[in-house]
């Protein structure tokens, strides 16, 4: 029997929402009918050119020069999509106009404050003019070293115009990070604030803004937009200068794979992998993303706990292309309590709201309840990604944020900027499940031999091309670095490194990194799976699993590190520990070693270093693994060399 649907669609739902419009239109134009979701993904995918050139007409992309074919192979790597179009992508975000909120702006270092559209158009025209006066054109890189925060979304818009190319990391980055990011594309300009607010604590970040600059001889100006009042550095131009010219706003055509930002791997296997995302790729895919299986709209506010560090920033601002108002929030998550986000849900009166999946269940785990101390009566979706969200925490956001809403679980990357599989207004919910594969993303499961396989686990491939795809590497001239990273497993086809189980009804669980998988003994189990229980055990805030194969007997070493809370002893927990995972698991992925630690190594956009755990027990210098300025909790590597030091040899 199949599970109880959490939430389910109407037939009215469905018909007022974007999608529903969508295939209405399709069918005016002789296109379907299609009777179920899963028809018209199959459309999408069997049909590329059409569905794709339907999502342009649909959205009304403007184009200086039409497109001549929407894809010219549908071949990987090197599909070129939308050929000989020319457009801008900011074009499409600032046709939007009037008095409606653009951005609302919410910050423990300043006031609240409200852009419309009329004044971000404003401001984006007067920061265009200021770039243009130091020199900044087509195809040079702008620098961002800065939050959330409304100057950041202005300047990128104004950087876009330009055809520029834009990319950020947040201020909470360290110096070799900044550097070992920004240092490859060769920055013609820089933006800087001299720190940041986490919570109730001022970070002085001046010390690191200077060495950034000094490590980037590329540099032609910084520009220092205020933050935490500290006095202007020495040589840079101020915010207020950079816009102090009132200019009508124009905007550059370019193809529609002209890059539009540089984003960045995580860099905790080497070098962060500069990856170049072009105007028109990201923009059709976040109209379809956001527009279709999002259903936003201008009558929304939409919402997604990120720094400038993490893909979902882009994302965020992208959902001003469907003319929704983005609400923007700078700080720490958890100040003054836990409950901070859920009362500027309240505040802003979001109808969509994302968050990370841990974030959800630690907001579980400590017994918040939003929809009792909150009023989200305006909240109509929330968004889940990071991580696989398990099905407690499913059951979690019905029982306490809302029965209505529409929870979409996705999962993508920074290599697409989007998500492969996630929420639709079509398809009904059910706790632990990803609800579908996104339209137009030829998403499989492969076996150990690249055969597709329904029911049981696999690798996560993507077939066919998709618009989003990187263009490619920065200063990987040869395409050599992209095509190993993606297309070396499967020829032809994109690998992307997670493990995913499609079932006949096209929905999906993603159950962790392949490259980070368990295998004992034959059985085969996600990381995620053992996070799920090991987590959910009182005492523990956190966790990280690691199997080192060629070490002990056949098995491998199952090596477990958890977070305690204050006052729990090791000893105590130890017995819990592997009696719920004998149980919940099997007895295969009960671990042969347990250390406590102070913390567990994650990046800045919380994802758990597990193959850099790895490497350090296996004897690898942490500083060769990780970057440390990309960590949340840089001193965590050290306790991690303590333990690898400690441990008995197998």
């Amino acid at each position: 029997m199949s599970p109880t649907p959490l939430w389910s669609p109407t037939l009215d739902s469905i018909a007022h929402s974007n999608i529903g419009r969508f295939m209405a239109w399709l069918g005016e134009r002789g296109i379907g009918p299609f009777d179920s979701y899963d028809a018209l993904w199959r459309w999408s995918v069997d049909d590329l050119a059409g569905f794709w050139g339907a999502v342009w007409e649909f959205f009304d992309v403007r184009a200086s020069r039409p497109y001549t074919q929407v894809l010219d192979s549908p071949t990987m790597p090197g599909t070129r999509w939308f050929v000989d179009a020319t457009l801008n992508y900011a074009e499409h975000i600032l046709r939007h106009q009037g008095e409606r909120p653009a951005i609302l702006s919410y910050s423990q270092s300043r006031p609240f404050s409200t852009l419309t559209w009329h004044e971000l158009i404003e401001q984006v025209g007067r920061a265009r003019a200021g770039f243009q006066r130091l020199g900044v054109g087509r195809g040079d890189r702008v620098a961002a070293y800065l939050p959330n925060i409304p100057e950041t979304i202005i300047a990128f818009l104004a950087t876009a115009s330009l055809g520029a190319v834009w990319t950020s990391c947040a201020p909470e980055f360290g110096v070799q990070a900044a550097l070992d990011r920004f240092g490859q594309i060769d920055p013609k300009v820089l933006l800087v604030v001299d720190g940041y607010r986490y919570g109730s604590r001022d970070i002085d970040r001046r010390a690191e803004v200077q060495a950034i600059r000094d490590g980037l001889s590329s540099l032609k100006a910084t520009v220092a937009v205020p933050y935490l009042g500290n006095d202007n550095m020495p040589g840079a131009i101020t915010w207020s200068e950079l816009v102090a010219e009132s200019k009508p706003l124009a905007f550059e055509q370019v193809e529609a794979d002209h890059p539009l930002y540089v984003l960045y791997s995580s860099g905790t296997t080497g070098m962060p992998k500069p990856i170049v995302h072009g105007h028109g790729g990201i923009m059709l895919e976040h109209l379809k993303v956001l527009g279709l299986h999002a259903d936003l709209g201008p009558a929304d506010r939409f919402f997604w706990f990120t720094t400038t560090g993490w893909m979902m920033w882009n994302y965020l601002v992208s959902g001003l292309l469907t003319g929704a108002s983005i609400v923007t929030f700078d700080g720490d998550p958890a100040s003054p309590t836990l409950d901070a986000l859920w009362s500027l849900a309240e505040g802003a009166e979001i109808t969509w709201f994302g968050a990370s999946a841990p974030y959800y269940m630690a907001c579980r785990k400590a017994g918040l309840r939003p929809a009792r101390d909150f009023d989200l009566s305006k909240l109509r979706a929330v968004g889940s990604t990071g991580a696989p969200l398990p099905a407690d925490g499913f059951d979690w956001i019905y029982d306490e944020v809302g029965r209505s809403v529409m929870l979409s679980s996705i999962s993508g990357g920074t290599d697409v900027c989007s998500a492969f599989v996630g929420g639709c207004p079509m398809v009904p919910v059910v706790a632990g499940e990803i609800s579908c594969r996104y339209l137009g993303a030829a998403v499989e499961a492969f076996d150990d031999v690249g055969r597709s396989v329904v029911g049981s686990q696999g690798e996560l491939v993507v077939t066919k091309p998709m618009p989003s795809m990187p263009v490619g590497f920065w200063g990987d001239a040869d395409g050599s670095r992209f095509r190993a990273t993606y297309f070396d497993n499967y020829p032809g086809v994109w690998r992307h490194g997670d493990w995913i189980t499609i079932d006949d009804k096209g929905s999906c669980v993603i159950t962790g990194r392949s490259d980070a998988t368990l295998n004992r003994g034959g059985v085969r189990i996600g990381t995620s799976e053992i996070y799920r229980v090991v987590e959910t055990i009182g005492g523990i805030s956190d966790s990280l699993i690691v199997h080192l194969e060629d070490m002990g007997g056949g098995g491998g070493v199952l090596v477990l590190f958890v977070v305690l809370d204050e006052g729990v002893v090791l000893d105590d927990i130890v017995g819990p520990i592997k009696l719920a995972l004998r149980n919940g698991l099997s007895p295969r992925h009960v671990p042969d070693e347990i250390h406590a630690l102070p913390s567990i190594p994650t990046t800045l956009s919380g994802k758990k270093l597990e193959l850099p755990v790895k490497k350090i027990l296996r004897g690898a210098d942490p500083d060769s693994v990780a970057s440390r300025g990309a960590l949340k909790n840089p001193e965590s590597l050290d306790a991690v060399v303590e333990v690898a030091t400690l441990r008995e040899p197998h």
